[in-house]
């Protein structure tokens, strides 16, 4: 049995009734539930009592050191069974780090620990470490973002690393470690027997100086298959040096994020190599870089290549016009794979996305998910829009937010999403304006259609 809840304010009598059903759980899910310590002794009971637990989700309660200290009472009994615990944005500090410590140490079901947005320091992740190198301690996925950690954490990092061959995900995102340590941590993967498979390292402070280290982690893990390094500064000369672990033949990369990395049309050269030729490659994120036209066309000519297993492109915010959406709509109707394309925030306008409209109906085309938030568009192009959304039943997910459609735009789209040929379940329409009489529309064709969802 599974218990998720979201969002929802705990009174006594509710949480009473709550924990009667916990008895029997296997996953417990509750993020943002404004959740204390007092309800982690409860929890504690429960962890202690209910072998069959093995999930429990508590992001974003005001849990604090002491709720922790409750809850690892229950995760060191003997029945304790747990292999997943999410703590995230708990208000925690390095003095929860000695209690997770402890459980670490002595829990050998525990392989995932997810404890990012919370103040431990690089003080209390070296006490964490510490666990993590306990024989007993058999954890794969160890999640640390925004945690204030600094350089100093690499060696003892570095250290668990070694010790823990069943390592498969770490994220350190929003941490200042800076190059040196991202050069340190890079050779302690190389040399760790871990066979990692997830690697993030968002807004690190990350520059071309440390991707020579990075690219040889990804050229000697052929277990990576998820590389994050957006929000750096790596720019070009840090882009190719990437792609010569990218391009290696034992590299199996599939997922790659690269958002707002000071990437310029030149890094689609090496770019367009890499979709075109490497085949385990299915996601990839450039949004909020200056590829511009001559980098989207480059990109595009890649992905009509028949080795590329593309599913998910996202050019958000790219610098990209009507300029580039011949080519973009001439790849649609060559790429079987790709699934997601966001190309929000870019000025495509309607002439634009009326070409792009051109590949969408084309038959090799299978979009799923398509993102045009932001793009300059107006009523001028719903027509042909909700021709696509009708006729094109993979279509499930539309996102035409921040453009002026006004009420005749949306007419169209509801027009379009009445009709039974029409499949899509989700359609996003953020900040944009229409009439009462037209909010009425939405709101009885969300009632007659209840599997579609309009976010507004």
């Amino acid at each position: 049995m599974e218990l998720d809840i979201q969002c929802e304010e705990m009174s006594p009598s509710r949480w009473a009734e709550l924990l009667t059903t916990m008895k029997s759980c296997k996953t417990i899910r509750l993020d943002d539930c404004n959740l204390s310590s007092s309800n982690c002794e409860d929890l504690s009971s429960i962890i202690n009592t209910n072998p069959a637990l093995t999930e429990l989700k508590l992001n974003n309660n005001e849990l604090g050191d002491a709720g922790v200290e409750y809850l690892c009472k229950g995760l060191l009994t003997p029945s304790c069974s747990l292999q997943k615990l999410w703590l995230q944005n708990c208000n925690l500090t390095s003095a929860s780090c000695e209690t997770l410590r402890s459980v670490l140490s002595a829990q050998p079901s525990l392989t995932e620990l997810h404890v990012g947005d919370n103040r431990l320091g690089t003080a209390g992740v070296k006490v964490l470490c510490q666990g993590i190198m306990n024989p007993s301690c058999k954890l794969q996925k160890l999640q640390l973002e925004y945690c204030e950690l600094t350089a100093d954490i690499v060696e003892a990092l570095n250290a668990a690393l070694q010790s823990k061959p069943t390592l498969k995900e770490l994220s350190l995102s929003n941490n200042t470690l800076g190059d040196t340590a991202v050069k340190q941590l890079c050779q302690g993967l190389v040399e760790a027997s871990c066979n990692l498979e997830l690697l993030h390292l968002e807004n690190c402070g990350i520059t071309s100086d440390s991707c020579m280290e990075i690219s040889a982690v990804l050229r000697n893990k052929s277990s990576l298959m998820d590389l994050s390094v957006g929000d750096n500064k790596i720019g070009d000369s840090g882009l190719a040096l990437l792609c010569q672990g990218l391009m290696h033949p034992s590299c199996k990369i599939q997922k790659l994020w690269l958002w707002d990395c000071d990437l310029t049309s030149a890094s689609c050269k090496d770019l367009s190599r890499l979709i075109s030729t490497k085949e385990t490659l299915t996601e990839i994120s450039l949004i909020d870089n200056n590829l511009r036209d001559s980098g989207m066309e480059m990109l595009c000519q890649a992905l009509k290549d028949p080795k590329s297993k593309l599913q998910e492109l996202w050019v958000r915010e790219c610098g990209l016009t009507t300029a580039c959406c011949k080519a973009v709509s001439s790849a649609l109707s060559t790429n079987k794979h790709l699934k997601v394309l966001h190309i929000g925030e870019n000025k495509l306008g309607d002439a634009g996305v009326e070409l792009l409209c051109e590949g969408l109906m084309h038959p090799n085309c299978n979009i799923q998910s398509l993102w045009l938030g932001n793009c300059d568009l107006t009523a001028g192009c719903c027509a042909t829009l909700a021709t696509i959304m009708a006729t094109k039943q993979c279509l499930t997910e539309l996102d035409l937010s921040y453009n002026p459609l006004d009420d005749e735009g949306i007419r169209k789209i509801c027009e379009a999403l009445r009709k039974p040929s029409c499949n899509v379940q989700q359609l996003i329409l953020y900040d944009i304006l229409w009439s009462s009489e037209v909010d009425d529309e939405l709101r009885a064709l969300e009632e007659s259609k209840p599997e579609v969802k309009i976010i507004s």
